[in-house]
């Protein structure tokens, strides 16, 4: 064996492990039948009038019939299984005489039952959900007859579509189980996914997930009974394109039409996270996955899934929220401040506007956690954040860095036109802070605030000058304001 053979090998080998892995999160084997699954091979029986029909699943040393008809066995081993070929060549296998192929002649399916001679299988598919761009074989949906035959293009076609329908099916089934992982590791309510048929259809609809399709020639979607329950809407006739579109904003409309275009176009698949509205007029968050179906080369239709996310959105949105917030105050913490002021930097640069940033500091503070204790400290950190909100301060942007240091991020112009005097009535409004319910204690402010100049490089150069000129405030007299000037030490 060659360094290439070897090399050819390992990687054979390390696919098939993975393959093997995928398959087992499908969680599908040796579950009970499902009916949707059941539904395909039963027409592909009718369909090419056959013995056998069967969906298989090729595990590591067997495969596995999901769906069968005309075979009592639910298992073979994989030594002697035909679909282990197919999808091991990747294509559509068929072997039209199983007694002349020297792969099959004394396969012991061929030399006793159930007397294997025609065989036809074209594999299935699932996504790798660690890596979504690979896909692996899982089996095939195949057709089985114990005499002799062939088959022909069109059927080859039509047997293709029987494993695209399959494929679909089994694509939605690992959706619906990835929706609830997700689901149950953000705390939400979902417990637990059993295999079982009724927990899986339990599922489906608790994870509001639901099929589509568009047919291009007519521009008329069909829709799944929870397409029609994310809508809103009660089961009942094909809504044209037009009125599906209805459903979503303008901008989202506008995303979703580019993206069925640019799938119809160019073949490839696409996934959006949109707002819609229901029939009922309830805004949700729903999720949308579509790729282009094809027969004899020409694009037929688009096929997809949505999901409605909404509560996992919500979730996300706090939890981005509080993230960014300081649990006492409520104003922006100071990694959420270090973002706004960076942005707020980079778009004065590009637009030539001005910026100013005051930093807050409150005189004898500790006084009155130390006399007071600290929830008495706490209600003042309150009424700071009270003053920064006041309506005069309408359009700057305010955090609490820490402590007892506040900043604040002015950009509108007509607070920057007179910063000082600006500064100067935020002042006084904090002259007088904890003067109830702190012993007679009370707190002040001193600010120090900086221009942002073609000398400011960055966001520490701005809060730097800052520091600067409220430390000489400070110096100078606390409860004042002071703007940096250049030279300053």
């Amino acid at each position: 064996m060659t360094k290439l053979d070897l090399a050819a090998g390992i990687l054979a080998q390390t696919g098939e492990s993975r393959r093997l892995e995928v398959l087992d999160g499908l969680e599908i084997l040796d579950t009970p039948p499902e009916a949707e699954f059941e539904t395909i091979i039963a027409c592909a029986q009718r369909l090419f009038g056959t013995k056998i029909a069967l969906l298989s699943l090729v595990g590591e040393d067997r495969q596995w019939f999901k769906a069968r008809r005309g075979l009592a066995a639910c298992e073979t081993p994989r030594t002697q299984s035909f679909c282990a070929h197919a999808i091991r060549d990747g294509g559509l296998l068929v072997v039209p005489d199983a007694t002349r192929d020297p792969r099959f002649a004394d396969n012991p399916l061929v030399l006793g039952e159930p007397n294997i001679r025609f065989y036809a299988g074209v594999p299935i598919h699932a996504r790798d959900p660690v890596d979504p761009r690979t896909a692996y074989a899982m089996g095939t949906v195949c057709i089985i007859d114990d005499h002799p035959r062939t088959l022909s293009a069109e059927e080859a076609t039509l047997l293709g579509e029987l494993g695209q329908l399959a494929e679909s099916l089994l694509s939605a089934r690992a959706l619906a189980a990835r929706a609830i992982a997700i689901a149950d590791a953000r705390g939400a309510a979902l417990q637990r996914l059993d295999i079982t048929h009724r927990q899986f259809r339990q599922a489906e609809r608790m994870a509001d997930i639901g099929s589509w399709r568009l047919t291009l020639a007519d521009n008329c979607a069909e829709w799944s009974e929870q397409i029609y329950a994310i809508h809103g809407l009660p089961p009942g006739v094909k809504p044209a394109l037009d009125d599906a579109l209805a459903f979503y904003p303008p901008a989202a409309r506008a995303q979703v039409v580019d993206g069925l275009a640019r799938t119809i176009a160019t073949g490839d698949p696409f996934a959006l996270e949109t707002d819609f509205i229901t029939a009922q007029g309830n805004v949700r968050r729903i999720r949308s996955m579509g790729e282009l179906e094809v027969r004899d080369g020409q694009p037929v239709a688009v096929i997809g899934v949505m999901q409605d996310i909404t509560a996992r959105y919500r979730m996300e949105q706090q939890l981005r929220h509080s993230a960014r917030r300081d649990d006492l105050t409520g104003l922006a913490n100071r990694a959420y401040f270090n973002e706004v002021l960076d942005d707020a930097l980079g778009a004065a640069r590009r637009e030539g506007t001005r910026l100013a940033l005051a930093l807050i500091d409150l005189d004898h503070f500790k006084a009155v956690n130390d006399t007071q204790g600290h929830l008495a400290g706490d209600a003042v950190l309150r009424q700071v954040a009270t003053c920064l909100g006041a309506d005069y301060l309408a359009g700057t942007f305010a955090a609490r860095l820490g402590g007892d240091e506040f900043v604040l991020l002015i950009t509108r112009d007509a607070a920057l036109r007179d910063l000082a005097g600006l500064l100067e009535r935020l002042v006084g409004d904090m002259r007088t802070l904890g003067a109830e319910g702190c012993g007679g204690c009370t707190v002040s402010a001193t600010i120090g605030a900086a221009w942002l100049d073609c000398d400011v490089r960055d966001r520490s150069d701005l809060l730097h000058r800052a520091d600067l000129a409220l430390y000489d405030a400070k110096r100078a007299c606390r409860g004042t304001v002071h703007v940096y000037r250049r030279g300053a030490a």
